[in-house]
């Protein structure tokens, strides 16, 4: 017992100390880890970790646009190889006001523009190289999209982000290209003068570097002192190819940089950093404080941070630095960066980019969103319809705040980040009062981190409902901000209360808003045995799934109604709670948000498929075996052989039925395989068979989706077999993502 006692006495004396220490900490952007200093220390240090006024007004853009366009954009290859003749680049006009409205109607505030890919053809018309739009038919050769994007974006009040590839394929795959090309460091002038092109910005540096470094220091002084102020400059880590042992002399680049961009900030650095994927996916807690093993003001080389868990206090304990480094969440809204088509390219909802916006922002981090213009250097209509139905959702949502004229402390219902409330072991609940009763289901919480770092580990929302608190929210961290999302609830009395901290937090604003929840379009999935789901459509998107359902969280209290003798359904109908047993036939579905009825989602499924089993088939490849033909998945597909003259599956439904048509599903990712004509044959014993009717279904490649063929009379049958004559295109295989049969 005095041994745990002297333990005790001994941990109160470090946090004590810990405590001392920290109120003599000042808020800095890295805070060296000493050998000697306890987790309580490394904790304290870390509660005084903060953003530079850069890096928070980085932040306080929020949403953010990217820009891809290049050779790619006509080659539609998502990386270049840097051979490509600038010709290629085949732009007949361009719309850069266009780009700024819509991703002003978005919401956006900056938009980052890929100035050099990895291909290395460049968006200017700078003075070190041909390969780029001065090469081009582009406007004889006299355009340039940097300067019409610049010129757009002061417009339309847009800041203006510089994306400069450090990779360059055509310097590496020119004869006479300067990277790797194992030249001499020796002292080099930035800029570089050119006769008959003098810079206006008459300022010099002397750099040690080799060819390479001075030809991406001198492009980095054009984009940066000839097209207006530059708020980020995007550093991609990507190395398609390298040459030579080509070293980057990324100190020298961040001198020119602040010195000719002192705003901006650097992505891929010090300052910002990739979320570690490229699908919109966020992490639950987003710390932006983190550990380092070496100076990141001194690091030349900042490796992508891609673990589930980055700052919490167990990884800070192995800090040897301590520094704050937010995250940018980036994805495209299309699939790739760049764009290729408007049929097979699809694009995201409107659904899933508000959803990444509010997972993003709200927390913790930026939403950086690719549109990639088309070949007529537009942003594509959908893409359009898309960025105005967001920013009109956001606009809705977040522009008028709930709690405006509620009772409570001045300094969270102000909304001044520099305004707070300091909390303490005494007090950690702020409560708010509204005039009337509100109606809500988003609260935006701040906290103060220029002054105060990020410090809330974990809190929880509670509302006064039915005469007692109720808890409806909670959440981990909230640093720059969290958007705290839950079914919509009527009260006149909210709490905050944090639950752990690392420090005292500085809570700067608490909003509340509410999310106009529009009824989804619903969709239906049945397996094998007929258990069938009803549940929001999600949307078709194949490209580096975030793995969020983005309708499910943005539809949160709707109700489903459905019925299956064919009727229309309304309130009155059966309310859908769990999966349903569905053995045949049409089943019709709506949701319901506040009176408010969604469109009718209605499906007629074939035969439950639980006692089916397969006679023969002509073959199966080993990653797409015939079962996979009635597996009740339609993501699978059974794929034949293209050695075999005749394409063919019999089944036996376990029992006879009289069957109506039948149901043939074409993969969607698979267009090789398209049953257009056939044969559909029956049998009484399973072995020998007659031909009942032959059926055509037209245009599946263009158009995937599942057709049905009706059969002139019932067919009373227990065996079943389909023969392929004709594969669309004349290709050899077949596919056949889902059979089903339609019973009377």
């Amino acid at each position: 017992m005095r041994k745990l006692i002297f333990t005790s006495a001994i941990m109160a004396s470090f946090i004590a100390n810990a405590v001392a220490q920290s109120n003599t900490i000042k808020p800095q952007n890295t805070i060296e880890v000493l050998p000697s200093d306890s987790k309580a220390v490394i904790i304290a240090k870390a509660s005084h970790v903060g953003p530079t006024p850069n890096q928070l007004s980085a932040l306080k853009n929020e949403f953010i646009a990217f820009i891809h366009i290049g050779p790619n954009t006509f080659t539609r290859m998502e990386w270049g190889n840097g051979k490509e003749d600038p010709k290629v680049f085949d732009l007949k006009e361009l719309h850069t006001d266009q780009w700024c409205q819509s991703m002003k109607s978005a919401g956006m505030k900056m938009v980052i523009i890929t100035v050099k890919h990895h291909d290395g053809f460049v968006l200017w018309q700078s003075r070190y190289t041909k390969h780029g739009i001065m090469s081009s038919g582009f406007e004889d050769g006299k355009g340039d999209i940097l300067k019409n994007l610049s010129a757009s974006c002061k417009k339309y009040g847009l800041k203006l982000g510089i994306y400069l590839s450090p990779a360059d394929l055509y310097q590496i795959e020119n004869p006479d290209g300067l990277y790797g090309n194992l030249s001499k460091i020796t002292t080099r002038t930035i800029p570089r003068e050119i006769v008959g092109r003098p810079f206006i910005n008459k300022t010099k540096f002397k750099f040690e570097v080799d060819d390479y470094n001075e030809y991406f220091l001198n492009q980095l002084f054009e984009v940066l002192t000839e097209y207006g102020p530059v708020d980020e400059v995007w550093f991609d880590g990507a190395h398609p190819k390298t040459k030579g042992g080509q070293k980057y002399n990324y100190a020298a680049w961040k001198k020119l940089i602040h010195t000719l961009a002192p705003k901006a900030v650097i992505f891929g650095k010090e300052d910002i950093r990739w979320c570690g994927n490229e699908a919109g996916g966020t992490r639950e807690t987003e710390w932006n404080v983190l550990p380092y093993s070496a100076d990141p003001d001194t690091a030349a080389h900042f490796p992508d941070m891609t673990a589930k868990d980055l700052g919490s206090d167990n990884e800070l304990y192995k800090a040897k630095y301590l520094h704050y480094q937010q995250a940018e969440t980036n994805t495209s809204i299309r699939e790739g960066w760049f764009y290729r088509d408007d049929e097979k390219q699809k694009v995201r909802s409107a659904d899933d980019v508000f959803d990444i916006f509010e997972r993003s922002v709200g927390g913790n981090s930026t939403f950086l969103l690719n549109i990639p213009p088309n070949r007529n250097g537009k942003f594509a209509d959908e893409d359009v319809s898309v960025l105005n139905e967001v920013g009109k959702r956001i606009n809705e949502t977040y522009s008028k705040n709930l709690l405006a004229g509620a009772k409570g402390a001045k300094q969270v219902l102000d909304q001044d980040l520099n305004t707070f409330i300091l909390l303490t072991d005494q007090q950690k609940s702020i409560e708010i009062n509204t005039l009337k009763p509100v109606t809500v289901n988003r609260i935006v919480l701040q906290e103060d981190i220029a002054s105060h770092s990020e410090r809330v580990k974990e809190h929880q929302l509670e509302a006064w409902i039915d005469n007692k608190w109720q808890k409806i929210a909670a959440g981990t961290n909230i640093g720059y901000k969290r958007v705290l999302r839950f079914p919509e609830i009527t009260t006149s009395k909210l709490r905050l209360t944090i639950l752990s901290s690392r420090a005292n937090p500085a809570i700067a604003t608490i909003s509340a808003h509410y999310y106009r929840t529009r009824p989804p379009q619903l969709q239906f999935t049945r397996d094998i045995n007929g258990l069938t789901t009803i549940s929001p459509k999600t949307h078709e998107f194949g490209w580096k799934p975030h793995g969020e359902n983005a309708t499910a969280n943005l539809n949160k209290g709707i109700e489903i109604y459905y019925t299956t003798d064919g009727s229309i359904p309304d309130a009155s109908a059966k309310r859908y709670i769990s999966p349903i047993e569905v053995l045949k036939g049409e089943i019709k579905a709506i949701a319901i948000t506040n009176k408010e009825k969604g469109p009718l989602a209605s499906e007629s499924f074939g035969l439950a498929k639980k006692n089916w089993k397969l006679l023969t088939t002509d073959s199966d490849d080993a990653k797409h075996g015939v079962a996979m033909a009635f597996d009740a998945k339609k993501q699978t597909y059974w794929l034949s052989n293209a050695n075999h003259d005749q394409h063919y599956i019999a089944v036996d439904l376990g029992n006879t039925h009289q069957l109506t048509g039948f149901i043939y599903t074409p993969p969607t990712d698979f267009a090789d395989g398209m049953l257009e004509k056939g044969i559909l044959q029956t049998s009484s014993d399973g072995k020998n068979w007659k031909d009942i009717e032959n059926f055509e279904f037209g245009n599946l490649v263009n158009d995937p989706t599942p057709r049905t063929h009706y059969f002139k009379n019932v067919i009373s049958t227990k065996y079943v077999q389909l023969k392929a004559t004709t594969i669309a295109g004349n290709k050899k295989t077949l596919a056949i993502a889902e059979l089903d049969f339609l019973e009377k």
